[in-house]
């Protein structure tokens, strides 16, 4: 909460201090001390319309006085001390003004409406602030390991690396780990927001807080459980909470300039009544000018907001770096995609093989494999399990930017791009990979070309309708890869993306988005690695496919844990309407402020009526800003439909 509004400076700053906050309404402090002074004040109101005395009706009216004013003089006079100034401030010069003209059931009024307000605003933030830690509370609260040969039940607290966790079906993990033992499938829409289960087995790495759906699993730690995903997920966002956006840091100048600002015109509203001759009637309207003039609303009504729509966002498995790359988000106007990964699977399959004069299809697909056999490539994954053979390629050599070199019976054998190899009479070949979408790969023995082998990484499935989607939003797409321009531009072509910007290195990746930036507020959406530079430059930089991945969460503003591209949309449609909720905040609480300061000034409202204008406007910015907590029904449309439910962990 901003320092301009915030009355009390105690107040929780992490999820670990959140943890031991109150949960319930009742359990509020300033609720409930607001309760036993509206008590206090109907008593002493009641009691004046039956004809009581006048010394009990006083002595109620200084009880509730003092009791709402607790929850807030106090921290404003630690404040003072500090040299800090804000809302609390006003409020306590308003209230000691009210008493000092012996208005004692207006102060009370005052002091009972903002303890209210001050209630309220603690219990939304907590209440919002808890949808984050809700991450944390996947992790169950025992886990089964085997040690010495047994199954041991444990606190998760207890769990190091190394350990063997047993994981029966229908439980949730508790840490970070690799299958050692079992197939299964996984159900980790909590942490993705994915709802279709995936597929996992020995070797598969496993995260915290997924359900163990189908067979029992044997799963080695890897990851103790103050730093499994979950709990990282959680510090990343604590860590980033205090980075403001424009909206913010506009509102808290705001309130900051306008708190000393009030008193200045206050004092000078007492002096004018001096000069009048009417000291008590023109001090009595500065006092009403301090309320009125309250730029509380306003302080509140960004942070509320952020705290509900980042909490919200992570529950479709979307992590938001704080306030800043919510609101650029909410601007954007141009996404640009990664191909590789992004757009496409990241899954090359071989689709097309070319052979020369005698030589066959399975001879060209073998020499390939034989020169790919110790590679790590995706491309080479693909021609791996496409050939059924290998052929016996020595002393291979990779020759950087263009491909592989070995020997094979005597002879020179190579494997390559375009251009790095003549295509020859396999040019008209090349040519029909490349428009198909594919990646051209020639394969050249004694310096002569023998055959090419056309590589595809098929688009998501879901990558065509997102991008509709994106243009009929009014974004404007662009791809950006590293893939020959034919390749890509047919590739662009079938997802419905018209700007294309072929054979970029990382760099090249990154001064296309300073381009693009140039024009409109730009978006980039990669893995996080090979795209960093990408990710960096542009407004609001997004890695998909970012659970468990430290390069991507660090450096992206925004992450897509999981791996559907419809994550993009509903995020975009989350953080506009966030952006929407925010600036209809500011502008409700300015609007406030400025009809309520003339009127006060010429006296048309007294100060009760100020106080309770003003804390019931609060109390619906505050309650607007908490709508952003809520996922709306368009983005909730744009996912996909959920399976069956989970089975509930084992007992």
């Amino acid at each position: 909460m901003s320092d301009a509004c915030g009355c009390s400076d105690d107040k929780p700053e992490t999820v670990a201090e959140e943890a031991e906050e109150a949960v319930g309404f009742w359990q509020i402090n300033e609720i409930r001390a607001a309760a036993i002074s509206g008590v206090l004040l109907l008593t002493a109101w009641i009691l004046s319309l039956a004809g009581g005395p006048d010394w009990l009706r006083l002595v109620l009216e200084i009880g509730s006085l003092l009791v709402a004013a607790w929850t807030f003089v106090p921290s404003t006079l630690r404040r003072l001390a500090k040299g800090r100034i804000g809302v609390g401030t006003l409020m306590t010069i308003a209230a000691v003004g009210a008493v000092a003209l012996g208005e004692f059931e207006e102060a009370a009024m005052l002091a009972f409406l903002y303890s209210i307000s001050e209630g309220l605003e603690e219990y939304s933030l907590a209440k919002t602030r808890r949808g984050l830690r809700a991450l944390l509370d996947l992790v169950p609260a025992e886990a089964t390991v085997l040690r010495g040969g047994t199954e041991v039940t444990v606190d998760p607290a207890e769990l190091v690396p190394g350990d063997r966790m047993v994981v029966r079906p229908g439980e949730r993990l508790a840490t970070d780990g690799r299958i050692i033992t079992g197939r299964t499938s996984l159900d980790t829409s909590a942490l993705t927001g994915e709802s279709v289960p995936v597929e996992a087995g020995p070797g598969s790495d496993v995260y915290a807080g997924s359900i163990n759906g189908t067979g029992p699993l044997e799963v080695e730690v890897t990851s103790a459980a103050e730093n499994n995903s979950l709990a990282r997920i959680v510090h990343i966002v604590e860590a980033e909470q205090s980075r403001k956006g424009p909206g913010q840091r506009l509102a808290d100048n705001i309130a900051k300039k306008l708190v000393p600002g009030i008193l200045i015109a206050a004092a000078l509203i007492i002096a004018f009544g001096f000069i009048m001759g009417e000291p008590l009637v023109w001090f009595e309207r500065a006092l009403v000018v301090l309320v009125a003039a309250s730029p509380c609303a306003l302080a509140i009504s960004v942070p509320v907001t952020v705290v509900a729509s980042v909490g919200a966002a992570s529950r479709i498995g979307v992590l938001i770096k704080g306030g800043g790359a919510l609101e650029t988000l909410g601007k954007i106007r141009t996404i640009a995609l990664d191909k590789t990964g992004t757009l496409t699977r990241n899954k090359p399959e071989v689709i097309d093989v070319a052979a020369a004069g005698t030589v066959t299809r399975e001879d060209v697909l073998a020499l390939a494999a034989g020169l790919e056999a110790r590679s790590e490539h995706p491309l080479a994954r693909a021609i791996l399990a496409a050939s059924p053979a290998q052929a016996d390629v020595t002393d291979v050599d990779t020759v950087p930017g263009a491909g592989l070199q070995g020997t094979f019976e005597g002879k020179t054998v190579r494997l390559g791009r375009p251009g790095w190899i003549n295509p020859g009479s396999l040019a008209a070949d090349v040519e029909r990979m490349q428009k198909a979408g594919a990646t051209a790969v020639l394969i050249e023995s004694a310096g002569e070309v023998i055959g090419a082998v056309a590589v595809r990484d098929e688009l998501r499935p879901e990558a065509r309708d997102v991008i509709a989607r994106l243009t009929a939003s009014g974004y404007t797409t662009a791809m950006l890869t590293g893939d020959n321009a034919i390749t890509a531009a047919a590739l662009g072509k079938d997802a419905g993306i018209t700007e294309v910007h072929a054979d970029l290195r990382p760099e090249d990746k990154a001064e296309i988005i300073r381009t693009l930036k140039s024009r409109q507020p730009t978006a980039m959406v990669g893995d996080g690695v090979n795209d960093a530079p990408a990710l960096a430059t542009a407004d609001t930089g997004v890695a998909m496919g970012a659970l468990g991945t430290d390069v991507a969460i660090e450096t992206a503003d925004i992450a897509l844990m999981g791996e559907d591209l419809n994550h993009l949309p509903q995020v975009l449609d989350h953080a506009r309407r966030t952006r929407s909720i925010m600036l209809q905040n500011v502008g409700l609480s300015l609007l406030l402020i400025a009809i309520l300061i003339p009127l006060a000034l010429v006296g048309a409202l007294g100060l009760a009526a100020v106080v309770l204008i003003h804390e019931l406007a609060e109390i619906v910015v505050i309650g607007n800003g908490v709508r952003a907590g809520r996922i709306s029904g368009k983005t909730m449309a744009l996912q996909p439909a959920k399976p069956a439910p989970a089975l509930e962990p084992a007992a």
